[in-house]
C-alpha cells in the first residue's frame, strides 16, 4: 500500500482522515497489535470482547507507525499524539480494514493478480503450502501466514501482499455458517478450492450436510466465470455446484487424478484436457525430512495441481514443499527415534490420515500420542472410539491418549495403552516408554496444546 496516499486509503476503507497529511507515501502493511507496530505500518484498533484496541493507538504512534485506524471514541486522543502520522476514523475499524483489503486485492499486480482461496475440513493449510511451492517458480506468489484465515487474519494477509504480487493464495477457516461467505466477499477469489468435507465443527453445525453448505459458501461467492476446485464425486457438494462457474475435480476418476507413484518418489498425475484427452504431469515433491510424498498428502497435492491449472500453470519437475509448523513435520531424535509433529489441530479425518502415515513410514514400533478431538458434539465419544479401532487395524503398537475425550479412543484399542490427563504428563510417559527406532505420532486439537509437552521434556 506504499503507493497509496492517506486520502486514497480513507476512500478505499470508508474512513475519514482526522489528522496527518493526505498526500505522501502510504503504509507497507496493517497490524492490530500496538506492541508489534513499527515505522511505516498502519495500526488498526479493533474492539474485542473485553477491550478496545483503539485505546492503544498512542503507543503505536509513539513506536513510529505510519498511522492509525480507530473508532471515533479514540480518534481525538490519537490525533493529539499523531505528529506527522495519519489518524483515520471509522465507526467499525474491522469493517474499514476489510474494505481496504478488498480494494488492495483489486489493485494487486496492476489489477491482474489472481486470488486462490482454499478451505476444507482438513488439509487446507498443507494444500496452501503445496500450491505455493507449485506456483512460486512461475509467478510472484504470496500466501496467508499461519492462522491468518479469519475475518481478521485474512484481510491482514491481503494487506501484507506487495503491489507486484501476481498470485495470492488465501486460506479460509470456518467456525460456523456465514463465515466463509464473509471471507469470500473480502478476497473475491478467481479460484475457490474445497479440499474435503468431514466431521469437523459438528458441535456447531450439527450435520455433514450443514458443514458442506458452510464450505460451499465459497462456491456461492465466486463471480460468474470463476473456477471451483472440488473433490471428484463428492455428493455433499453436488447441489452447490454452479453452471456459470467452471468446475475442476480432483481425486479418483476426477479431472486431476493419480496415475502412478514411482519408487524414486515421482508422482505421475493425469490432467484432463478436453477434447484432446489427458495430459500427464510428472512431479517429484519433497516434504522436508519426509522427502517423498506422504500418502495422506496425495489428495492435497492433486487439489493444488488442479488449482494451479485453473490459472494456467502446468507444474512439473521437482517441488520443494515447506509445510507450516506442526503439520506433519518430522523431527529426528537420538537413538533413531522419529517424531511426527502433527499437533496443530485434529478431527476424525485428519487423525485417521495421520495414523495411516505412521503405519506407512514406521520401521519399528508405532507409537501414537492422541489428544482430544474437540467440537464434535454428541457424536464425539463414538468418533473417538472409531479412531481406536482404526489405530488397532493399522498396527499401532503403543497408544497414549491425552484428555477425557481421547480416553474413549482407548476403549476400542487392543495394544499397549496409557491414558493421561494432559500434555505434560504425556511427555513424561512417552519419554519413559520410547525405544530406539520408534516412530512417534503426536496429534490432537489445539485446545489440548500437545506442543507444550515437547517444551516440558
Amino acid at each position: 500500500m506504499k503507493a497509496w496516499s492517506a486520502e486514497l486509503i480513507a476512500r478505499a476503507s470508508g474512513a475519514r482522515v482526522v489528522a496527518g497529511a493526505a498526500a505522501g507515501e502510504g503504509p507497507q502493511r496493517a497490524v492490530i497489535d500496538s506492541r508489534a507496530a513499527v515505522r511505516g505500518e498502519l495500526f488498526v484498533g479493533l474492539r474485542g470482547e473485553h477491550a478496545d484496541g483503539g485505546a492503544h493507538a498512542p503507543q503505536a504512534l509513539e513506536a513510529g507507525a505510519w498511522g492509525v485506524l480507530v473508532s471515533p471514541a479514540h480518534s481525538q486522543a490519537a490525533a493529539e499524539r499523531a505528529g506527522e502520522a495519519v489518524v483515520l476514523e471509522h465507526e467499525s475499524p474491522l469493517a474499514a480494514m476489510q474494505a481496504l483489503a478488498r480494494a488492495w486485492r483489486r489493485a494487486l499486480g496492476g489489477g491482474r493478480a489472481k486470488v486462490i482461496a482454499v478451505t476444507g475440513s482438513t488439509g487446507k493449510t498443507s494444500t496452501k503450502d503445496i500450491l505455493v511451492a507449485l506456483l512460486a517458480r512461475e509467478r510472484h506468489t504470496r500466501s496467508s501466514p499461519e492462522n491468518f484465515n479469519t475475518e481478521i487474519g485474512l484481510p491482514l494477509a491481503v494487506l501484507a501482499a506487495p503491489a507486484e504480487t501476481e498470485v495470492l493464495v488465501l486460506e479460509m477457516a470456518m467456525r460456523g455458517a456465514g463465515q466463509i461467505a464473509e471471507l469470500t466477499a473480502i478476497a473475491e477469489p478467481d479460484v475457490g478450492v474445497i479440499v474435503n468435507v468431514g466431521p469437523a465443527h459438528l458441535e456447531l453445525l450439527g450435520s455433514l450436510e450443514a458443514i458442506a453448505a458452510a464450505k460451499a459458501e465459497l462456491i456461492a461467492g465466486l463471480a460468474a466465470g470463476a473456477t471451483a476446485v472440488v473433490p471428484a464425486h463428492e455428493p455433499l457438494l453436488a447441489q452447490h455446484l454452479r453452471s456459470d462457474v467452471r468446475t475442476i475435480t480432483f481425486g479418483e476418476r476426477g479431472d486431476v487424478r493419480l496415475l502412478q507413484r514411482r519408487a524414486g518418489g515421482e508422482v505421475v498425475i493425469a490432467t484432463a484436457r478436453p477434447p484432446a484427452g489427458d495430459h500427464e504431469v510428472v512431479l517429484e515433491p519433497s516434504f522436508g525430512a519426509a522427502h517423498q510424498l506422504p500418502a495422506h498428502q496425495l489428495q492435497n497435492l492433486l487439489a493444488a495441481v488442479a488449482a494451479a491449472r485453473a490459472i494456467g500453470i502446468e507444474p512439473g519437475g521437482r517441488v520443494e514443499v515447506e509445510l507450516s509448523a506442526m503439520r506433519g513435520e518430522r523431527v529426528v531424535l537420538p537413538r533413531g527415534v522419529v517424531v511426527i509433529n502433527d499437533c496443530y489441530n485434529a478431527n476424525p479425518m485428519s487423525v485417521r490420515a495421520a495414523i495411516d502415515e505412521l503405519a506407512e513410514v514406521a520401521h519399528a514400533r508405532r507409537v501414537a500420542v492422541l489428544g482430544d478431538m474437540l467440537e464434535l458434539g454428541v457424536a464425539s465419544p463414538e468418533l473417538h472410539r472409531d479412531i481406536g479401532r482404526h489405530a488397532a487395524q493399522r498396527g499401532v503398537d503403543v497408544l497414549v491418549t491425552v484428555g477425557p475425550l481421547a480416553a474413549h479412543i482407548g476403549e476400542t484399542f487392543t495394544g499397549e495403552l496409557h491414558a493421561v490427563a494432559n500434555a505434560e504428563v504425556a511427555a513424561a510417559t512417552v519419554a519413559a516408554l520410547v525405544r530406539p527406532d520408534d516412530t512417534v505420532l503426536v496429534k490432537g486439537s489445539r485446545g489440548v496444546a500437545l506442543e507444550r509437552g515437547g517444551h516440558a521434556r
